[in-house]
């Protein structure tokens, strides 16, 4: 695959790795719940680097679809680079507009790109996608950088949007379109009832044959792969049993006829089924190297009986082939313009995105109970349009927004609570209404760094430490509801329970130690290693061994182990 090269590369290609994790302090008053909470909707002020880096810890691998909307580098748009990378060349970037005039501005626009499109790649579901705005200033190095890091056999589209009804001409071309670059997390997987969207139902009954089996006509192949002995089986299905070539034996023998070389046995292997006995519907799975890449449920199969006799009442999905697009005048920014300006009685924001685009993004890319991510958040669209969708279909999507500008509570957040609470004039029902909700806002606070531990400066609070600790030495998802701070316990994964001995008190950290009296207060010993983090340890290894301790000293061992 061809290799992208850019100025600055080198030094930004691993800069995800080495920003600092941050706290997430919340602001009750700027929010919009009861209780504010990581796993409620989010709008986060801040970096959005340091903001992804942040969220790592709770949503690492959790995020369905990401939607983003970054600078197009047109040179108009006075967006600035402020990463500090370790680099004379791009510390003499930091703070300076990128213009038209900018000889590098394509160099500063990857740099900014690479290490945020890194992170969104480990925040993204290996079912997941992302979905990029762009135009033609920089397309092709969006494709090239995204070819690099998401890989090229995860490409999905490069799909138009009409922006407006006529635009700018060059020669006799007139410019009204960008572009919605698509990428999914593996290249085996569906991208859902998808783009493959309309579907065609078509009923069909299948009777009981002369021997008392039965037939279940969606894992049927016939005619298209050759029979196989090991995939000619039989399976049960509320207490009934079906192979694949149960039919009347006249049905037989006409197939046979009709194509004698061909036999009927299942697509799949008998390990790759599952089926939900109680609610009589079959799930059908996928493999590849182990990991389940692809699920398809028939939800529509019901066991019935007719003349003393049991058959399996399905419906056929036939899907058709549907050509995704955004060329229509709803998914311009014309209408975008129109909805700013219902929410807020003028023209809040510029250049935002119409909630039809991402609606749809969301509708072909998520499930209802998907969290989405907007890390370039804007006039806070992502969150409309979901919350919009959520209406429509009952689901229970959450969205996370990050923006780093001034306008995050007075805009971003701003247009969420309009919508969730109803605006009372707009023409729209649901807008006037509202479309109901919730969210937590927060803060990017001060970095987690050994270093001040060490000092006693900054020292984060038991919460927040416990998060950074907890991911980065398993990797594991961070359940905050679950941790103890009187008995240490702040999680545990599949091999360990994690303990900390903390508080955010550099006297404290002096004074304390693991010792005899701390094991003996910790939960009973339930058959999993028992990794405990604490500033000093006063027990013999022995001791630690009996009681199956890992002991890991704070702040020096929180890399002990990756699992």
């Amino acid at each position: 695959m061809p290799t992208l090269y850019f100025k600055g590369k080198t030094f930004v290609q691993n800069h995800h790795l080495a920003v600092k994790y941050h706290q997430l302090v919340p602001k009750k008053e700027l929010s919009l719940t009861d209780k504010v909470s990581l796993h409620d909707n989010l709008i986060i002020q801040g970096d959005n680097l340091k903001a992804l880096k942040a969220l790592l810890p709770t949503y690492a691998g959790k995020i369905k679809c990401i939607y983003i909307d970054p600078p197009y580098n047109t040179g108009n748009e006075n967006w600035v680079y402020n990463d500090n990378v370790n680099s004379p060349m791009l510390q003499e970037w930091l703070g300076t507009v990128v213009d038209k005039e900018d000889l590098t501005r394509h160099d500063k626009w990857l740099c900014m790109m690479m290490p945020r499109l890194k992170l969104l790649k480990e925040l993204m579901s290996e079912y997941g996608a992302i979905f990029i705005s762009i135009d033609d200033n920089a397309l092709g190095n969006l494709l090239n950088i995204c070819n690099e890091i998401f890989g090229e056999e995860n490409f999905i589209a490069t799909l138009p949007r009409i922006t407006k009804k006529a635009g700018k001409t060059t020669g006799s071309i007139a410019k009204n379109t960008d572009y919605v670059v698509a990428y999914k997390g593996y290249a085996n997987i569906e991208l859902a009832p998808n783009i493959l969207d309309v579907e065609d139902y078509e009923e069909e009954d299948e009777f009981v044959d002369e021997r008392g089996k039965y037939k279940l006509s969606q894992t049927l192949d016939y005619g298209s792969i050759q029979y196989s002995r090991s995939l000619d089986y039989e399976i049960t299905l509320g207490g009934h049993i079906f192979r694949p070539g149960s039919v009347s034996k006249a049905e037989m023998e006409k197939r046979i006829q009709e194509n004698p070389k061909s036999d009927f046995c299942w697509r799949w292997s008998k390990d790759l089924f599952e089926f939900g006995l109680e609610n009589k519907f079959v799930v059908v799975k996928e493999s590849k190297n182990g990991k389940r890449i692809y699920t398809k449920t028939y939800a529509n199969a019901t066991i019935k009986k007719r003349d003393s006799s049991y058959y399996i009442d399905i419906i056929q999905r036939t899907k058709k082939v549907t050509t995704l697009e955004f060329i229509e005048n709803e998914y311009s920014n014309d209408n975008s313009r129109k909805e700013i300006e219902s929410i807020f009685g003028r023209r809040a924001f510029e250049y935002s995105k119409p909630t039809s685009l991402i609606k749809k993004i969301f509708s072909i890319a998520t499930d209802r109970d998907s969290i989405v991510l907007d890390s370039f958040s804007g006039s806070g669209s992502s969150a409309h349009a979901l919350l919009a969708l959520n209406k429509e279909d009952g689901g229970n999507r959450k969205f996370i927004l990050v923006e780093q500008e001034d306008y995050a509570n007075t805009v971003t957040a701003e247009r969420v609570r309009r919508v969730i609470k109803g605006t009372g004039a707009s023409k729209n029902e649901n807008l006037k209404n509202g479309l109901g909700g919730t969210f937590s806002y927060f803060e990017l606070g001060d970095p987690i760094e050994m270093e001040s531990l060490l000092k006693g400066n900054n020292l984060p609070t038991y919460t927040e430490f416990a998060r950074y600790i907890f991911y980065t030495a398993t990797g594991y998802e961070f359940e905050q509801d679950k941790i103890n701070p009187e008995t240490g316990f702040i999680g545990e994964t599949k091999n360990y329970e994690v303990y900390m001995f903390y508080k955010p008190d550099i006297e404290w950290l002096k004074r304390n130690a693991l010792t005899l009296d701390t094991i003996e207060k910790m939960p009973k010993y339930k058959g999993k290693k028992r990794l405990v983090f604490a500033p000093a340890k006063y027990v013999d290894d022995t001791t630690c061994d009996h009681n199956h301790l890992d002991f890991c000293q704070l702040p020096y061992e929180i890399y002990r182990i990756q699992q």
